[in-house]
């Protein structure tokens, strides 16, 4: 395939035809290269064998370079200057305050969401809440890593970490009667609710509000603003599907199987998480993108029930401690077809891989979306083998989680 290509393509002309000279830079070079493998670098290097200085300030095409140089090969001395060039002065921007570039993520992204975890109080206003805020840093970097969407992986950080605190307020806190006030506050979304909600829920609800406000503020300079509005109907949808469960429980309902996965498709958060997701996507998450995932298209609900069915299947014991008659899809499949646990895990699991099929043939052309934005359910699908692919990492952090987080951001292997 690679050998088609480079007949069909002769990369030098794209360098020497001045017609062609709106792609000679050294992010498209880069990316070139990874495609095709052709040393096209020495465009850009002066007959010493050294990359010219005019590039410093090119931190896109130095951040591809330094990708790309990664793939050398023995005797591909222009690369390995490259990466001791990129490394020294990508090292001297993340280093200078002064310099604001949208390629450019230290993990100081996670200090900054931290101290806004800090400054909510949320360990001392609301202590039955788990404390996962560097988790879902975790989490979202799973779902996009690239530098240039530090300014997204801030705003869906700070949307899980609450949504995580309103999780644990529908399951393991409020009564029946606060959960009714609470939903209704959601569905409003108006700080005169406040004054409805009891002490504990105000700091949530409030916290929740302004981290909306933030995002508004964010998207309206950018000009996006309606992607607001669906941003906010996804939470209103998460918390209506918290309520039935609560009211499934308060009853003593126990579902069908049916019943249980259309509702917790929902509950497992991950048609909200896709749709934030898209708002720091830029220009290609349109209002027409936004209007096709709040329809629940087939790629999220395959990385939905990915999340739901293996987290129920590694937690639904420690579930059914904690919330009475309350049912998971493990019990729902045991009670519909008659068989043991370990064959309803055995065969939930098989639905897992169904749904990686179905996530597959999603990506295939045509497509409803550009892939950019299909990534993001699929990686969200992928985090799932890291969470809970083993026992629960999220709600049990201090086990094998912690050694995954300490190696990827505080002792990182070294370059």
């Amino acid at each position: 395939m690679l050998k088609q290509l480079q007949e069909l393509i002769n990369l030098d002309e794209y360098f020497i035809d001045g017609s062609h000279n709106h792609i000679v830079n050294l992010h498209t070079t880069s990316l070139w290269f990874r495609l095709l493998r052709q040393d096209i670098f020495h465009k850009f290097a002066n007959k010493e064998g050294k990359f010219k200085g005019e590039h410093v300030n090119d931190v896109e095409g130095m951040l591809s370079l330094y990708e790309a140089a990664h793939w050398r090969v023995n005797g591909e001395h222009l690369l390995d200057e490259g990466l001791s060039f990129t490394t020294t002065h990508l090292a001297f921007f993340a280093a200078a305050s002064t310099i604001a570039n949208p390629f450019l993520a230290e993990q100081k992204e996670l200090s900054d969401i931290s101290r806004w975890w800090k400054d909510l109080d949320f360990a001392s206003k609301l202590p039955f809440a788990r404390d996962r805020v560097v988790e879902c840093y975790f989490w979202i970097l799973g779902v996009y890593f690239e530098p240039q969407y530090a300014l997204a992986r801030r705003i869906v950080t700070k949307v899980m970490a609450v949504t995580s605190v309103i999780d644990d307020i529908y399951d393991v806190y409020a009564t029946f009667d606060e959960l009714q006030v609470f939903t209704e506050a959601i569905e409003r979304w108006d700080v005169i609710c406040m004054n409805q909600l009891p002490e504990y829920m105000k700091y949530c609800y409030q916290a929740l509000l302004d981290v909306y406000e933030e995002i508004e503020q964010l998207m309206t300079k950018e000009g996006r603003s309606y992607s607001v509005y669906y941003a906010k109907e996804e939470m209103k949808k998460l918390t209506r599907v918290y309520f039935t469960e609560a009211k499934w429980l308060k009853e003593k309902y126990i579902p069908t199987l049916d019943e249980y996965m259309e509702l917790s498709l929902g509950s497992c958060g991950y048609s909200l998480l896709t749709t934030t997701s898209f708002l720091g996507m830029g220009d290609i998450a349109t209002k027409e993108v936004f209007h096709w995932v709040s329809n629940g298209p087939r790629i999220v609900k395959a990385s939905s029930t990915i999340c739901r069915l293996m987290d129920d299947v590694v937690d639904h014991k420690e579930h059914n401690k904690g919330h009475g008659d309350s049912a998971s899809s493990v019990e729902c499949y045991m009670n519909k077809h008659g068989v043991s646990e370990e064959e309803a895990c055995d065969e939930l699991r098989k639905q897992v891989v169904d749904a990686w099929k179905d996530i597959n043939e999603e990506c295939v052309e045509p497509r409803d979306v550009p892939m950019a934005l299909l990534m993001r359910p699929v990686n969200l699908a992928r985090v799932m083998d890291v969470f809970y692919k083993d026992g629960d990492g999220y709600t049990h952090a201090a086990g094998p989680m912690k050694t995954f987080i300490s190696s990827l951001l505080v002792h990182p292997i070294p370059i």
